[in-house]
């Protein structure tokens, strides 16, 4: 079930607010809103979704180097949800103790983050579902998070090809017991898609 669409747009296009960037568990603030997280591989597009979400062009950096986002970022929507974009998993230019300390940040929120109601996974169509995706799912379904996968840049593939990665994400996610069904299929580019991811997570504000 999906909310109103008309909620869902006032809901996005409504005052959207930096809350706090943190680098620790203990420096994430509670807020007492329902929270949706951002996650998937380095230059997956989360910064660039969020930004196409919310209508604004620079609420989230945007950048073509992998690897930029270091710490959760929060922001509020009007009074009613959090969204919550988290660092990157899968680069690889970084040092093994960046890199533990990420995975340790990721893993703590997921298992501790009381109001975190869903994790919507990106996934760039260009590459399809990889091993570093499936493992995501893994630790979302150990979690016991539900997650929402959404394919993103798609509008750099042709119809068959979309529809070939499409059906490959769908069979993974079947295997996955904390995974939605539904796949969502965006640009950020286009804004194809954008629409109907607002209205599956507006289902989840606080009215």
């Amino acid at each position: 079930m999906t909310a109103d669409a008309a909620f869902a747009r006032k809901l996005f296009s409504g005052p959207c607010e930096f809350v706090a960037g943190a680098m620790s568990l203990d420096a994430l603030p509670e807020t007492g809103l329902p929270e949706v997280a951002f996650v998937g591989r380095s230059n997956a597009g989360k910064s660039s979704l969020i930004n196409a979400l919310t209508g604004r062009t620079s609420l989230a950096r945007v950048s073509h180097t992998p690897g930029r986002t270091r710490q959760i970022n929060l922001f509020r929507l009007r009074d009613a949800l959090v969204l919550a974009d988290l660092p990157g998993y899968g680069f690889s230019r970084i040092s093994k103790a960046e890199a533990a300390h990420w995975d340790s940040l990721i893993t703590g929120y997921l298992h501790t983050r009381r109001t975190l109601r869903c994790v919507v996974l990106l996934l760039d169509a260009r590459r399809g579902i990889m091993t570093s995706d499936k493992e995501a799912m893994t630790l979302l379904d150990e979690a016991a998070v539900s997650h929402q996968l959404v394919l993103t840049k798609t509008d750099a593939l042709k119809a068959a090809e979309l529809q070939r990665v499409t059906a490959e994400v769908q069979t993974v996610v079947s295997q996955h017991p904390a995974a939605l069904a539904a796949i969502i299929v965006t640009s950020a580019r286009s804004s194809f898609g954008i629409a109907e991811l607002r209205q599956s997570l507006a289902e989840l504000a606080s009215h």
